[in-house]
């Protein structure tokens, strides 16, 4: 989409083309503008990496919050 408009289509034509709306097109161009198909690749990987280790460091959190409350009783 982002080299489409590099080429000389017009934004409106693009966001036509591929249903989105220009909010939503400019919010993409910013994010991945300037980076190859293998760049954005990796970049949706390392951030799905990213998320699997927020939820394992959070599950692990709650599980020691859990523990200390165990102990604590006793």
């Amino acid at each position: 989409m982002i080299k489409e408009l590099e080429a000389g289509m017009p934004t409106a034509e693009v966001c036509r083309k591929h249903g989105l709306g220009q909010g939503t097109f400019y919010k993409y161009k910013s994010k991945y503008g300037g980076m190859e198909v293998s760049d954005v690749a990796k970049l949706r990987a390392m951030e799905d990496e990213n998320a699997r280790l927020k939820r394992v460091l959070a599950d692990t959190m709650l599980d020691n919050a859990v523990l200390k409350d165990l102990l604590g009783k006793n």
